[in-house]
């Protein structure tokens, strides 16, 4: 148990009994680590985190957001036991296979019946009412949260990974996307949001999804979580398929009364709202490459960028930003 602190054996050894091996997961774009316990043929995941030792149990956004969605039927992991003073939780092992295993080889309508059951968790997650004043739905993507994402991709994906020094170009980038931040920030349609929804954190076990890493759940426009989906950086749908798949969501979404948008409001705002998402997504993978040294996330950037330029149709409001992006980062890719 290289790297392990002293108090996961004794941690194990109460929460099992016994147990055979402990092995350390590889990290995804986390500061948790992640070990794989066998204990009796059978495993499950023991999760360290040191945010769980600073906040305490009943403060810690993994605990609330878990429990939360499984009283609402939401397909999450079972906790099993817990130590918070030592941040350590045991929870169920889901296994490797994630969605985006098993998206690329499915036929169209297989892909179809798979993602319309993922969407259907969307919207499942999305009708949960809020709690005024409760974690997470003190949360949201306001304009300050939007305005941030986009500074951090601004910072350390053009200025850090492609060493951007026109500052002229930065500044008119600013304003671009603080007139998008703005536009995104109605919080009279706001419903909560996964945060992260994608085809990595829908795992994919004995024939059904689980949603995981859902402790940074916030509100935000619907689309945020359609547009994760729909326009995921790591499995690329085709255009049938995405556009059979965002008519699905929208009509289940308006039928569950989640939104009452027409369908033209409904594809102005998921196309902005994608173009942020996507743009987020661009300095998280710049992040992972120039200061953490993770190199592989570097391939995820052509499809990403590939995404902005189609937005501006629907929502012209993130074509100059979308074409200045393209003219920054094309020559670099």
């Amino acid at each position: 148990m290289a790297g392990s602190c002293s108090s996961i054996p004794a941690f194990l050894t109460g929460a099992l009994g016994s147990f055979e091996s402990v092995e350390r997961l590889p990290g995804d774009a986390s500061t948790r680590e992640y070990f794989r316990v066998t204990a009796e043929g059978k495993t499950s995941i023991l999760c360290r985190d040191d945010a769980l030792k600073q906040s305490g149990a009943d403060d810690y956004p993994f605990l609330i957001v878990q429990r939360l969605f499984k009283a609402r039927g939401i397909p999450v992991p079972d906790i099993y036991h817990m130590a918070p003073s030592d941040g350590l939780l045991l929870i169920q092992d889901l296994g490797d296979r994630m969605v985006e295993h098993i998206a690329g080889g499915l036929p169209p309508s297989e892909c179809f019946s798979l993602y319309r059951s993922l969407l259907d968790i969307a919207v499942a997650i999305q009708s949960i009412p809020v709690e005024n004043g409760r974690p997470p739905f003190t949360l949201s993507f306001d304009e300050a949260k939007l305005l941030w994402e986009f500074h951090f991709f601004l910072e350390h994906c053009l200025r850090g990974l492609y060493g951007l020094k026109n500052e002229k170009l930065l500044k008119e980038l600013r304003e671009e996307f603080l007139r998008v931040a703005k536009l995104l920030d109605r919080p009279g349609l706001f419903v909560l949001n996964h945060r992260d929804y994608h085809s990595r954190n829908i795992m994919w076990r004995d024939g059904s999804p689980f949603v995981i890493d859902f402790q940074d759940s916030r509100m935000g426009l619907p689309q945020y979580d359609a547009a994760s989906l729909l326009r995921d950086s790591y499995v690329r749908l085709d255009d049938e398929l995405f556009g059979r798949l965002n008519d699905y969501y929208y009509g289940k979404s308006f039928d569950a009364g989640v939104h009452r948008m027409s369908p033209d409001e409904y594809g102005y705002y998921f196309s902005l709202m994608a173009f942020q998402r996507n743009v987020k997504a661009l300095g998280t993978f710049a992040y992972q490459v120039a200061v953490l040294d993770r190199p592989h996330y570097r391939k995820y950037i052509p499809a990403t960028l590939g995404y902005l330029a189609a937005y501006g149709e629907k929502a012209p409001e993130t074509g100059r930003a979308a074409a200045l992006i393209s003219e920054c980062m094309g020559a670099g890719l």
